[in-house]
C-alpha cells in the first residue's frame, strides 16, 4: 500500500479530506498512525491509528474503517503555543512534539518615530505544533531527505507499507516544479528517521542511479 501525503481520504460513509502526515515508530520502521484532515483545514487534523486504514492496492484513495463523525472524535493533532523564543511547548508525559510551524516573528507593537523599542518589543513567538504519541516521529511532505554526505536531495513524498504497517520503501520526490520525479528507496537504505527529516546511507550519486518515475500530483487532479 502506498501512503502519499495529499492523497484523498474517505470514511465509510463519506469523503473526509486528505492524508496530511505519517507517524512512525523509528525503532521498528512501522507506521503507527496517519494524520488526516479535511482539505485545507489543518486545525481539524486527526490522529488515526494505522489499524483503521483499509488496504486496497487498486485504489488511490485512502479508506478508513470509521464514519466521518467517528474520525472527528479521534485525537486532535494540532495545538497552538505562544512562548518566549527558544522555549518548547509542554506536553503530557505520553506525548511528544511532532512537526512545528512558526507563525509570527517577535512583534514590535508600534514601531515608529518617538516610540521606545524596549517597551514595544514582545519576546514571544506563536506557532502551531503537532502532538504525537511518545517515542514516535512525524513525517510530512515538506520533510527533507539527506544523502549520506549530508546533502539535501529532496523531500518525502510518501511510503510503501505492507499489511502490518511495516515500511518497505520511502518515496523521495526530487526535481523542480514541472520536472519532478520520485524514487522509491528501500527501507534498508534509510539510516535514520527523525521528525521532519530522513537520512539515507546512500550518496547523492547512488540515489540518482535508482529508477525514477513521474510524480503523481494529487492536488492538480482535484483542482
Amino acid at each position: 500500500m502506498r501512503l502519499e501525503n495529499g492523497q484523498d481520504v474517505r470514511c465509510a460513509d463519506a469523503p473526509f479530506g486528505e492524508l496530511a502526515d505519517v507517524v512512525i515508530d523509528p525503532t521498528t520502521a512501522k507506521v503507527t498512525h496517519v494524520v488526516v484532515q479535511p482539505h485545507d483545514e489543518p486545525d481539524a487534523a486527526r490522529l488515526a491509528p494505522i489499524d483503521l486504514v483499509e488496504r486496497d492496492d487498486e485504489s488511490t484513495v485512502l479508506s478508513l474503517r470509521c464514519t466521518v463523525a467517528e474520525a472527528l472524535a479521534l485525537e486532535q493533532v494540532q495545538e497552538f503555543a505562544y512562548l518566549r523564543a527558544g522555549e518548547f511547548p509542554v506536553v503530557d508525559p505520553g506525548w511528544d512534539i511532532g512537526v512545528q510551524d512558526l507563525l509570527v516573528s517577535p512583534y514590535y507593537a508600534t514601531a515608529g518615530i518617538g516610540n521606545d523599542p524596549e517597551q514595544d518589543y514582545d519576546p514571544h513567538v506563536g506557532g502551531h505544533y503537532h502532538r504525537i504519541p511518545k517515542g514516535n516521529v512525524e513525517i510530512r511532505r515538506a520533510s527533507e531527505v539527506f544523502a549520506s554526505d549530508g546533502d539535501r536531495i529532496g523531500h518525502v513524498d510518501g511510503f510503501l507499507v505492507d499489511a502490518e504497517g511495516q515500511i518497505t520503501h520511502v518515496v523521495l520526490e526530487r526535481g523542480h516544479f514541472w520536472g519532478r520525479r520520485d524514487v522509491s528507496v528501500p527501507i534498508g537504505n534509510v539510516e535514520t528517521v527523525e521528525t521532519d527529516a530522513v537520512k539515507l546511507d546512500l550518496s547523492k550519486d547512488e540515489v540518482s542511479a535508482l529508477p525514477q518515475h513521474r510524480v503523481h500530483r494529487w492536488g492538480l487532479e482535484r483542482s
